[in-house]
């Protein structure tokens, strides 16, 4: 009888255990995650030691060169639908992304005279063949020269390309809504 009663209590104790511990480890790790936002004078001082570094100085150099310009500029055109998140009418130019870029799938698309990168993200590679639930999926089916309508929250720029690069919340085509980005999970 006593034999019985040790071997129940005793995976009874290591579990116990394991589940102590590991609500110790959570509680270690959100206490390392909470960390104050920085101050104001806290960014400006730790952008003035960022300028500083060889990436720094190399980007205030394409900011203040004739191409960083330009990006500037055409992504200052469309600021206004960004902020608004409206519609802004775009022409496909290319279903290819510059060449080296790293911005996952997208697009060239011209919107008032200016090119833009219209970039979506990585595509998720699905090992199981049998799910054909790609999001991109309708996207493939652009064209050259196809007229769509874009919505985005999001605008940015970077030295490695010539682009301004709209981040793809939203478009359609003919009417039709051929891509929408899912929101987010686990908050804003």
């Amino acid at each position: 009888m006593k034999k019985i009663i040790y071997a129940l209590i005793l995976p009874l104790v290591v579990v116990g255990g394991l589940v102590f511990a590991n609500r110790e480890i959570k509680n270690e790790a959100s206490k390392k995650s909470t960390s104050k936002p920085l101050s104001a004078a806290e960014r400006k001082a730790a952008l003035k030691k960022w300028e500083a570094t060889p990436a720094g100085i190399k980007y205030k150099k394409w900011e203040a060169s004739p191409e960083g310009k330009k990006v500037f500029a055409s992504a200052a055109k469309i600021r206004k639908h960004i902020s608004a998140f409206t519609n802004i009418e775009a022409v496909v130019t290319s279903l290819s992304l510059p060449p080296g870029s790293r911005l996952g799938f997208g697009v060239m698309v011209r919107i008032n005279g200016d090119d833009y990168i219209l970039s979506f993200g990585p595509e998720k590679s699905d090992k199981n063949f049998l799910n054909f639930d790609n999001e991109f999926e309708q996207l493939h089916s652009l064209k050259v020269n196809d007229k769509i309508i874009i919505r985005s929250h999001n605008v940015s720029h970077a030295p490695k390309y010539s682009y301004p690069i709209v981040s793809g919340d939203y478009v359609e085509r003919d009417g039709k809504i051929i891509y929408k980005r899912a929101p987010r999970k686990g908050g804003c």
